[in-house]
């Protein structure tokens, strides 16, 4: 049983089709890129499988749990979370409180606020941010409200290689396929909200209606 089972996964608004009966498996300990080009449907189909949107149809099964009655913050406490391509601290707080509150409301908290600011400033260290502990988030720059978010739960590849290591698995949305051939066992490419392609990242970036996809139609040909 794969640890996240997706099943026919499907989003409408109106009559747009974001999301068209996608089937996805991901493995524990795997890293997965997930690809395709503007408006494929990538960030909504990570919306439905970690709740934030419902699904018109299909399903989603994690550890071989059915999350279709649960909500975002209840399937985070399972182990599925996701970060934002935007990131979205608690700007009022610290960077140390933002990264303790997801410690204490996980489904293993820690046993104790002191024990969840340790483990906050050990992940602000492992991200470049322990000298920055004590600003408040909404002080932060771009590239370090994105390192926070990684500390929360990309700051660099060689990061989420450390995070694999530990044996989460990774489903990764990423634009620059060279990061994705260096990073994933396998990718998955969306089209106008369709899988059509998945596989090792070198057969599926060489295959032609991946090149058509990302450069419009022709290239593959030539």
């Amino acid at each position: 049983m794969p640890l996240l089972a997706v099943q026919g996964l499907t989003k409408l608004f109106g009559r747009l089709v974001a999301v068209d009966h996608v089937d996805l498996a991901i493995e524990a300990g795997e890293v997965v890129g997930l690809i395709g080009p503007n408006g494929a449907g990538k960030s909504t189909l990570v919306n439905l499988i970690s709740g934030f949107e419902p699904p018109s149809e299909g399903a989603v099964a994690f550890a071989g749990r059915p999350l279709d009655a649960l909500g975002a913050p209840a399937i985070a406490r399972l182990g599925l979370a996701r970060t934002f391509q935007i990131a979205q601290p608690f700007r009022a707080m610290t960077v140390r409180q933002n990264v303790a509150v997801p410690a204490l409301f996980r489904a293993a908290p820690v046993p104790s606020v002191r024990a969840a600011l340790r483990e906050a400033d050990h992940l602000l260290e492992s991200v470049g941010l322990g000298p920055k502990a004590a600003l408040p988030a909404g002080a932060l720059t771009t590239p370090d409200l994105r390192r926070l978010e990684l500390a929360k739960v990309d700051a660099a590849m060689a990061l989420l290689r450390e995070v694999n290591a530990r044996g989460i698995a990774l489903l990764v949305i990423e634009h620059v396929l060279r990061a994705v051939m260096g990073l994933s066992s396998r990718v998955v490419v969306l089209h106008h909200g369709r899988k059509i392609a998945e596989g090792p990242p070198a057969r599926v970036t060489a295959d032609p209606a991946v090149i058509e996809a990302y450069l419009g139609p022709g290239p593959a040909s030539r």
